[in-house]
C-alpha cells in the first residue's frame, strides 16, 4: 500500500457569494449606459449608437448572471442532488443570444445610415463621453474575469470577456468616428457601426459554444488533468492500479471520478482510508474538486471490462 502524505484536514472553504460581482456588473452597465447614449444624443453617430445598443445588451445580461448565480449558490435539495450549479450555462447562452440580437439591429441600422449617411454633430465632447465609459468598462471587466477564473465561474467569466470586448469595439467606434472628424467621409461611420456588428456576432458565437460544451459535461482543462494523471500514477503501485478517470464540469463546480483496484483480501477499512487519501491527494491540486473513488478487486476480470472509460 503506498504511503500518501497529506496535510492535517483543514475546515472546507466557504463558498465565496459571487453576486456581489453582478451587481457591480449592473452598476456599470447603468452607468455607461446613460454615458453612451448621451454621447450619440449629442453627436448622431450610428457608430456611437450601436456602441450603446451592446451596452444594454450587457446591462440585461448582468441581470440574467445575478438570476443565474443566485439559483447556481443553491445548495442540493430532494430533486436536484448534484446542485444548480449548472443553472450558469444558460447565463452565458442568453448572454450569447441576447447579443446576437444587438448585433443584428446595429447591422440594419448601419446599412440604413450607409444608404442615407447625415452629417455628425459636438464629435469631440461625444469622444470623450465614450472614452469615460470605455474606462469604467475595461476596469469592471478585468475583475470580473479575474473573479471568474479564480472562481471557475462561468457566468462571471463570459460577462468580463464580453465588457472587455465591448471595450474593444469602443475603441473602433471611437477611432472611426475620430476619422469622420477628422476626413468628413460620414459613411465611415456606418461602416464602423457594421464592423462592430460583426465582432459582437463572433462574440455571442463564443459565448453560446462555451455554455453548450459545458451542459455536454465538458472534461476539466487538459493541464488540470495532466497534474490529476500524474499524481495517479505516483500513487500506483504492485497493489494498486488505476483506470476509468474521469472529469466533469457543472457551473464553477468539478467533478473526478476514477476506478482503483487493490487486492481482494483488504479490508473495506484498508480499502476506504486508501480511497480517502487519494482524494485528499486529488484536492491538493484543486482544492474544491469532488472525488468519487470506485474500489474494485485487482484479481477479478470483469474489474478491467471498464478499461476503456
Amino acid at each position: 500500500m503506498p504511503v500518501i502524505e497529506t496535510p492535517p484536514a483543514q475546515p472546507a472553504p466557504q463558498r465565496v457569494d459571487l453576486r456581489k460581482y453582478a451587481w457591480l456588473s449592473i452598476v456599470a452597465a447603468l452607468l455607461t449606459i446613460a454615458l453612451k447614449v448621451g454621447a450619440w444624443w449629442i453627436t448622431g453617430s450610428v457608430g456611437l449608437l450601436s456602441d450603446a445598443a451592446e451596452s444594454i445588451v450587457n446591462l440585461v445580461a448582468a441581470i440574467v448572471a445575478l438570476v443565474a448565480l443566485t439559483v447556481a449558490a443553491r445548495p442540493p435539495d430532494k430533486n436536484h442532488h448534484f446542485g444548480h450549479s449548472k443553472a450558469e450555462y444558460f447565463s452565458a447562452a442568453t448572454e450569447g443570444l441576447m447579443i446576437f440580437l444587438a448585433a443584428s439591429v446595429i447591422l440594419v441600422t448601419a446599412t440604413l445610415r450607409f444608404l442615407n449617411p447625415q452629417p455628425l454633430e459636438e464629435l469631440g465632447i461625444g469622444l470623450l463621453i465614450s472614452v469615460a465609459a470605455s474606462v469604467l468598462n475595461g476596469v469592471v471587466g478585468v475583475a470580473l474575469l479575474r473573479a471568474g477564473r479564480q472562481h471557475r465561474s462561468l457566468t462571471l467569466t463570459a460577462d468580463g470577456r464580453h465588457l472587455l470586448t465591448d471595450v474593444w469595439t469602443s475603441v473602433g467606434v471611437i477611432v472611426g468616428v475620430g476619422l469622420v472628424w477628422l476626413t468628413s467621409w460620414d459613411r465611415l461611420d456606418s461602416l464602423v457601426a457594421f464592423a462592430v456588428g460583426l465582432n459582437i456576432l463572433f462574440t455571442g458565437w463564443k459565448l453560446i459554444t462555451e455554455s453548450t460544451a459545458g451542459l455536454m459535461d465538458v472534461s476539466l482543462p487538459k493541464a488540470d488533468n495532466d497534474l490529476l494523471r500524474a499524481r495517479l500514477g505516483e500513487l500506483s503501485s504492485d497493489d494498486v492500479i488505476f483506470h476509468a478517470f474521469r472529469t466533469r464540469e457543472s457551473g464553477s463546480r468539478q467533478f473526478m471520478e476514477v476506478h482503483m483496484l487493490v487486492p481482494g483480501d483488504w479490508s473495506v477499512k484498508k480499502g476506504h482510508d486508501l480511497s480517502e487519501d487519494v482524494a485528499d491527494a486529488m484536492r491538493e491540486i484543486i482544492p474544491e474538486l469532488r472525488v468519487l473513488v470506485h474500489l474494485e478487486p485487482i484479481e477479478d476480470p470483469r474489474s478491467y471490462e471498464d478499461m476503456d472509460l
